[in-house]
């Protein structure tokens, strides 16, 4: 374990694993994911619903000729990454995931394959800059990239301007980009399950700041092209028989979801 990782307290990357049933998480982490689950129990399956949307939006990219994807808050591996769903459509497709957390690059050479197609920088949301120098490393970005955003722009507070760092990163990727986002809401929760959701969530030391489908549509898509469905729930986008659940069901989503294209420089 690398020396740097601090397991005095819980990390959103390790409280996901553990609400998604995995094993690389610690004490402190898996008490935080307990303490959400005495609220939200269903959390579990927003996080598996939000798996589900990753890989169909990644599949959708993809097949529109996509053959660059940076994931940006990857988290640690789990199953149906990124470059597998991207590998299913185009064998040759490029993948660089990118985390701030030293423990998911401890855990990166589960995801790096033979042929070179995949790729783990450390970097941090909040210094595009920084990230999008590393990324060239192993990405062509004047060529249409998917910038990809699952799961991530809920762990980042309003005084970090989480609008003007996605407008950095779509600023250096050319027209016929894609944006993939999913965020955190408590839109599809009644007041009180919302209210006791946020006390819990307010009271750890992880960030989280849930978004309205309105906030997310003003902060992160304006003047894109927003692919069909639009922004809907994640049981809602392009939802396809296998998927979890036999029909779309608002109450088990838990984030917004789109798909949108970059079509003017």
């Amino acid at each position: 374990m690398p020396d740097d990782i601090d397991t005095s307290m819980p990390h959103e990357a390790r409280v996901y694993d553990y609400l998604l049933g995995g094993k690389d998480n610690y004490a402190v982490d898996r008490a935080a994911g307990d303490q959400i689950l005495q609220v939200t129990p269903q959390m579990p399956v927003w996080a598996r619903h939000n798996r589900a949307f990753l890989n169909r939006a990644v599949g959708f990219v993809a097949g529109q000729g996509i053959d660059q994807f940076l994931d940006i808050g990857t988290g640690l591996p789990t199953v149906a990454n990124t470059h597998e769903a991207a590998h299913r459509v185009n064998p040759d497709a490029r993948v660089v995931y990118v985390d701030y957390d030293p423990i998911v690059l401890a855990h990166a050479q589960a995801l790096l394959d033979p042929g070179g197609t995949t790729a783990y920088i450390e970097s941090d949301l909040r210094e595009p800059a920084r990230l999008l120098a590393e990324a060239e490393r192993f990405l062509d970005l004047a060529r249409p990239t998917a910038v990809m955003l699952v799961a991530v722009l809920h762990h980042i507070r309003d005084d970090e301007a989480p609008e003007e760092h996605v407008r950095a990163l779509l600023d250096a990727v050319p027209v016929g980009s894609y944006l993939v986002l999913s965020h955190a809401t408590y839109d599809f929760l009644d007041p009180e399950d919302a209210r006791a959701l946020h006390d819990v969530l307010g009271s750890s030391p992880m960030t989280f700041r849930a978004r309205t489908r309105e906030e997310i549509e003003r902060a992160f898509l304006t003047g894109l092209e927003v692919v069909e469905p639009g922004l809907v729930a994640t049981t809602d986008w392009r939802i396809e028989d296998g998927d979890i659940g036999s029909a779309p069901d608002t109450t088990r989503a838990g984030h917004w979801a789109v798909v949108a294209r970059k079509t003017r420089a």
